[in-house]
């Protein structure tokens, strides 16, 4: 399997770092300065694996790139670069379709780390057949493909491993520590309302009215629960 990555960053010393150490840790990477050349460069590469966008940039920034890679049906991992520390920007990085997000200045073995943990999600192809059903809903583990009554739903590759550790875990209450290790990886070092904003966005694709959720149930003070 391929293993790229693309990275927009309109910093140069800051792109040529990181390609640099992407390149070390195994991936083959592909580079861009402005929203424009990051979405060209992905319409010659659709078998990116993970996009590392900034989101401060002249013209197009990091989150349209975001919204306009899920609008055009990619799946893959989306992480956004962010010098912004305030609450609001975070949420609205992951409400766009991003996966996770990393505050400037960061450590170069924290963000491959990331990215490593995006592309462990991509292995779920591998596994033995195997449908899950809940209800309306069929969760296909070797087509990583989810269908309510019948219907596709597309999710990218987080939102697919909440799906599925929640479908696999029917009807027990699940704190947001064991989501965290189960969908990010146990040495993921980011923050729990990463969790939140994930499953405030699974909400809106697979519930009939996300604001009175009957299948991702809120168990107050612990975490979430699957009704099915």
């Amino acid at each position: 399997m391929s293993k790229k990555v693309l990275v927009l960053e309109d910093e140069e010393n800051i792109r040529s770092f990181l390609v640099i150490n992407l390149k070390r840790a195994g991936y083959e990477v592909i580079q861009a300065g402005c929203g424009e050349d990051a979405l060209a460069e992905y319409h010659k590469n659709t078998d990116v694996l993970v996009c590392i966008l900034d989101v401060m940039l002249p013209g197009i920034d990091g989150y349209e790139v975001c919204r306009t890679l899920r609008a055009e049906g990619y799946e893959g991992g989306i992480i956004m670069l962010t010098a912004r520390v305030q609450e609001s920007d975070k949420v609205t990085g992951l409400m766009t379709g991003a996966d996770d997000y990393v505050t400037k200045p960061f450590s170069v073995a924290e963000l491959t780390a990331r990215v490593d943990a995006l592309v462990r999600r991509m292995g779920f192809h591998n596994v033995a057949a195997e449908v899950i059903q809940s209800g309306p809903f069929h969760l296909d583990l070797r087509a990583r493909e989810l269908r309510k009554n019948g219907r596709r739903v597309d999710l990218t590759q987080v939102e697919f491993a909440l799906m599925k550790t929640f479908m696999q875990n029917k009807g027990r209450a699940l704190d947001r520590e064991e989501l965290l290790s189960s969908v990010w990886g146990r040495d993921y070092s980011g923050e729990l309302k990463i969790v939140d904003v994930n499953i405030r966005r699974l909400r809106i694709k697979v519930e009939d009215v996300p604001a009175s959720p009957k299948y991702i149930i809120t168990v107050r003070g612990f975490g979430y629960m699957w009704e099915g």
